[in-house]
């Protein structure tokens, strides 16, 4: 989470990734997150506009954009894969994982950011990665922007965190942390700040559009958050008796 590094090395990254694809005639499966869609109630598909908010949305924007104009050329053969927030198993990082399932394991109060109420798209990282590799070994795929699948029973936090409740077998608490508590947080906290262009994407139902991919890819089986959180549970239960 640093803007002045993701400005200053991303694009270099970039390019020379994209030369030396152009040089070598190898394909290029770039996976890509959500930062430079608006951050409103309009449901994303891969055709919304790029309207980022921030330093790190503008970086996000201006990679895909690279990419795009190479892809145009037809120089490159490559495909773009997009993905929103993760949750998951193992070393997943997210604001999820972090403020709900490392809060289960540390028997901690959960916490959700500025609405418990909007819908959220959250993707099961292994999900993601499947896919990802999915479409890069199918050749009719290049050439194009795909959404990766989520769970299409989108829930509110309150929701999320009921199910999880249920698969956990307690009463899980949380607490909502207020926009002037993150605005106060600012001053103490260079996480907090990084944080700050992300925020309103909690203030707002989140619908992230997967019918392109669930009409090429059928069979796929996507896991539901159900099954997600069974996993993070077992997982999770490992881990304790490992540790003891």
């Amino acid at each position: 989470m640093n803007s002045k590094m993701w400005e200053e090395q991303f694009p270099v990254i970039m390019r020379n990734v994209i030369d030396a694809c152009k040089k070598y005639g190898t394909k290029l499966v770039f996976f890509d997150n959500t930062y430079m869609y608006p951050q409103n109630d309009n449901v994303l598909t891969e055709q919304s506009p790029f309207a980022p908010v921030g330093r790190k949305g503008s970086v996000r924007k201006d990679l895909a954009e690279m990419l795009l104009g190479e892809m145009e050329t037809g120089q490159i053969e490559a495909v773009i894969c997009r993905a929103p927030e993760f949750y998951g198993p193992g070393k997943t990082q997210s604001i999820t994982n972090a403020f709900i399932f490392d809060a289960i394991k540390e028997n901690k109060k959960l916490k959700v950011l500025l609405s418990d109420r909007k819908l959220r798209s959250l993707i099961w990282t292994p999900d993601a990665s499947r896919a990802t590799a999915l479409i890069g070994n199918v050749p009719d795929a290049y050439g194009q922007t795909w959404h990766l699948p989520v769970d299409e029973n989108r829930m509110s936090y309150k929701g999320f965190i009921t199910l999880a409740s249920e698969v956990y077998g307690r009463k899980l608490e949380y607490h909502v942390i207020p926009k002037f508590i993150l605005k106060i947080g600012v001053v103490f906290s260079k996480r907090l700040r990084e944080l700050q262009e992300l925020l309103p994407r909690y203030a707002h139902d989140n619908i992230f559009d997967v019918s392109k991919f669930k009409k090429r890819f059928p069979e796929f089986m996507i896991t539901t958050f159900r099954e997600g959180m069974e996993q993070i549970k077992a997982e999770q239960k490992i881990d304790s008796l490992n540790e003891h």
